[in-house]
């Protein structure tokens, strides 16, 4: 081979080697199908991504779930325990995509290429009600503020401070999970906290006695973040064109319905005596209610919340129409499920149990979780005869009797006569069946959620948890 010719193969192997370094940084959609798996790295929290009792959930993993079905490869989710370490791997070509609840911003976007925005959220002031309630950021002063370290809400805050509220001051926590910033001022550890609308909307259950204060800035766009050398290509590209159809046929909708609906009915006063009852008592039944749920293969939080609600987990509970125990079972309905001792709380809870599995089963089979569970909510509540109603009436205006969300708006015309004389049941309290089910999702929720972040891993413990505003350099990375 001639001198000219080895330099000529060298060059080629050189232009290789650097495209090649190109596409390790910036992965392209053919790459990342020859490799079979779509990299995700987020952050570990109600919002984002945790693991449940029946795998990983979260409204960030659920989408990216998709786009990797579309992709034909497997999701291969990393977690963060901080933000900045969300940003270093991305930056180091460690993971495709960045999901996790990120907020856009210009100076984040001078460093990573972004997608297209698919929801918002607002940073919010969080304070502890009983405490005075400040109404903008000039009722700041003289209180600590805790966020997030490198989150957007840092950039928000310094902009107010060369606005001219040069006394403004934060601590900034080392975490990921907006939880650990809100018991912060739970425990009055922390008189206000800064933290994102989503996050506050998911997480308040679990910290009820907070409350927003005032929005600190406008709403702002989340993003999907990819290494710098994504931007204007085929990659970016089909992740737009996924977001923007999923946007359109609603997809993201049901996902963020999934996680983000709450009944409004239900109180703040609600919440935190749930909470209460879950920190006083619920630790004298739980195991019990843990091996009946696994005996009935049902989820023991909602087995739980199921009890709660029939009777706050008093085995003595007895209604003036005398249903009894934790299930609140009738007597006929204790006859039909073998229970000889409805104040017997193991007794009630595998008689409950099973009668909720009995009427689950008998629903269509073209009914899917967790529609098929909320529907037979509603049986155990009014009867499967009334559920049948509702279906029957669901369909004649239009709406889809497999969906809970459908009946949930049906049920309450059993109660007015123009629509239940023409049902073969005739009337039934429909309002309080919706209230009833709705309840315990809502509690189902707050011990899924409260599950999930006893479960998650612990993060490294060779770093602080709390830099002070005055001794580290501000990072505008975003949250």
């Amino acid at each position: 081979m001639t001198r000219a010719s080895n330099l000529l193969l060298a060059l080629t192997l050189l232009s290789a080697l650097l495209l090649g370094s190109c596409g390790n940084n910036g992965e392209t959609t053919q790459a990342i199908q020859e490799r079979g798996e779509l990299r995700l790295i987020t952050r570990n929290s109600p919002t984002t991504y945790y693991l449940g009792r029946s795998g990983p959930r979260g409204f960030e993993y659920d989408l990216t779930v998709l786009l990797a079905e579309e992709l034909g490869v497997e999701l291969v989710v990393t977690q963060a325990f901080t933000l900045d370490e969300i940003f270093e791997a991305l930056e180091r070509g460690e993971a495709d995509i960045a999901a996790a609840g990120l907020t856009f911003t210009e100076t984040r976007n001078t460093e990573f290429a972004a997608s297209r925005s698919y929801a918002k959220q607002t940073p919010q002031v969080i304070y502890k009600v009983g405490r005075k309630k400040p109404r903008k950021p000039a009722d700041l002063k003289g209180l600590s503020l805790a966020t997030i370290a490198d989150s957007s809400h840092e950039e928000v805050l310094q902009t107010l401070r060369d606005q001219g509220l040069d006394w403004l001051e934060w601590d900034s926590v080392i975490a990921s999970d907006t939880g650990e910033i809100l018991a912060r001022v739970d425990e009055d550890r922390s008189d206000l906290a800064v933290v994102d609308s989503r996050d506050f909307f998911i997480q308040q259950n679990l910290v009820p006695r907070l409350e927003v204060a005032f929005d600190l800035a406008e709403a702002k766009d989340i993003v999907w973040y990819l290494h710098p050398s994504a931007r204007d290509t085929p990659l970016l590209e089909m992740i737009n064109e996924f977001l923007e159809r999923r946007q359109a046929d609603d997809s993201i909708a049901q996902i963020q319905s999934r996680y983000f609906d709450r009944d409004d009915d239900i109180s703040r006063v609600d919440s935190q005596n749930f909470v209460g009852k879950v920190r006083r008592d619920l630790s004298d039944y739980q195991q019990l209610i843990e091996i009946v749920a696994r005996e009935q293969d049902i989820p023991w939080e909602l087995l739980a919340a199921i009890s709660y609600q029939e009777s706050h987990w008093d085995p003595q509970a007895t209604s003036r129409t005398g249903v009894r125990g934790m299930m609140m079972l009738t007597l006929a309905t204790a006859e039909e499920m073998d229970v000889d001792d409805r104040t017997d709380p193991a007794e009630s809870l595998r008689g409950g149990a099973r009668y909720f599995k009995k009427l689950r089963g008998r629903l269509p089979d073209d009914i899917l979780e967790p529609d098929r569970s909320w529907l037979a909510l509603a049986a155990y509540n009014i009867g499967m005869g009334h559920l049948e109603d509702a279906r029957v009436l669901t369909q004649r205006r239009g709406g889809d009797p497999h969906l809970w969300e459908d009946i949930m708006d049906t049920l309450p015309l059993l109660e007015k006569p123009q629509q239940y004389r023409t049902l073969r049941y005739g009337y039934a309290r429909g309002l309080e069946a919706v209230r009833y089910v709705q309840n315990i999702r809502h509690y189902y929720n707050i011990l899924r959620w409260q599950t999930a972040r006893a479960e998650r891993p612990e993060p490294p413990r060779d770093s602080e948890t709390l830099v002070p505003d005055t001794l580290r350099s501000l990072k505008l990375r975003a949250l």
